[in-house]
């Protein structure tokens, strides 16, 4: 029962669809929340499309799917976790459900997990509707962190913003490698390719990941997909591309966005989690934990230094820690990651705060969070 009145709160919050989304003529959005997807990835995807003001978005599970959600919705997301797990979770009839709202003209993301999920790779559960096939499968665990990819001409013309840098970065987590499936008959345009060749960890060979498609795009009957291998959506930054990626999927115009969103300077080099970074990580869990104040604000600044995937679910609590330094700090971290997930939390601090200075610290994050959503 909390789970649930926490995902009614969360999507109340990211814009979520209701039934006067049909008069404003918003752009309704559904991401996929079944087994195998992260829940991480699950929040990120629809805070990402929060910030486009002409969308709505809520969750879809595998049961709104047989009672005929898609119906009600111009483009769904299938977030990062496992693509096969995925597969298993929507079954078969679910899957071609999918596949016909694509065909009659629907839109649909894949990030990462949902990418894979969105190929044509022989023996493994997919819904082909990318023209893609994944490769180096057994190495799928080959690493992550923030990663070098480059724009193609028709990446720069979709993502003018970014047309001026020649190599961008953003946040990838063990994505797929993808090559063509020649036998998918579906053509798809690369409108970027990464350029980090990624194996720090699993044994993953060398040589890889660089020169591989990063975003792809395709038509699929009346419809149009989009897979991503990395994470735009987890990346301060980056995550308006998510959003643009579904106005593309559905012929929609662009539309700039608020300023403080679109920071594509933000990373200037490839920041990729070693073997001994992720000991670290662990170690700074158990400072966040049972730290002296000083130690959780340290732990918190390289957390944030190394942008790890797994500290966005340790921060929350901290916003309501014994120390005012470290609240403000896990504020702060908060802001900086933009993780529109936990603004209820930081609303919440800000009221709860009865030191004026900590109160004035932590609002000043709270309305750089806000911000993301301003034009």
């Amino acid at each position: 029962m909390k789970k649930c009145v926490f995902l009614l709160a969360l999507l109340a919050t990211l814009s979520a669809c209701h039934p006067s989304a049909e008069k404003t003529k918003l752009v309704r959005v559904g991401v996929f929340d079944g087994f195998g997807g992260s829940q991480t990835c699950i929040w990120e995807a629809a805070a990402a499309i929060s910030l486009d003001p002409d969308m709505c978005v809520r969750t879809i599970t595998t049961s709104d799917i047989a009672h005929g959600v898609l119906d009600s919705l111009d483009a769904i997301i299938v977030p990062g976790g496992s693509g096969s797990r995925q597969y298993l979770n929507l079954g078969a009839n679910n899957a071609e459900r999918i596949r016909t709202f694509v065909k009659n003209g629907g839109g649909a993301v894949g990030i990462c997990a949902g990418a894979y999920l969105y190929t044509d790779t022989p023996d493994y559960a997919c819904l082909a509707l990318n023209g893609a096939a994944a490769i180096d499968r057994e190495h799928d665990n080959r690493g992550h962190g923030i990663v070098a990819f480059t724009l193609t001409d028709s990446g720069r013309g979709l993502f003018p913003e970014l047309a001026g840098r020649d190599t961008l970065y953003v946040m990838y987590y063990e994505g797929p490698v993808l090559i063509p499936n020649p036998d998918s008959g579906i053509n798809y345009e690369t409108f970027a390719i990464m350029q980090s060749d990624v194996h720090e960890e699993g044994d993953a060979p060398a040589g890889m990941t660089n020169g591989r498609p990063f975003f792809i795009g395709n038509a699929y009957g009346k419809g149009r997909v989009f897979s991503s291998i990395a994470h735009p959506e987890g990346t301060p930054g980056m995550m308006w591309l998510i959003p643009r990626m579904v106005r593309w999927t559905l012929n929609l115009p662009q539309i700039p966005y608020s300023e403080t969103a679109v920071d594509c300077e933000r990373f200037g080099k490839e920041i990729l989690m070693t073997l001994a970074d992720n000991d670290y990580e662990a170690d700074c869990l158990l400072k966040l934990l049972y730290g002296m104040p000083q130690e959780k604000i340290a732990s918190l600044d390289w957390l944030y230094a190394h942008q790890s995937w797994d500290a966005k679910r340790w921060v929350q609590g901290l916003l309501y820690d014994n120390d005012p330094a470290v609240r403000v700090r896990a504020a702060r971290y908060i802001a900086d990651i933009q993780y529109l997930t936990y603004l209820p939390d930081i609303k919440a601090a800000c009221v709860a705060e009865k030191d004026p200075d900590t109160a004035a610290a932590l609002q000043q994050q709270l309305e750089r969070l806000l911000s993301l959503r301003k034009r």
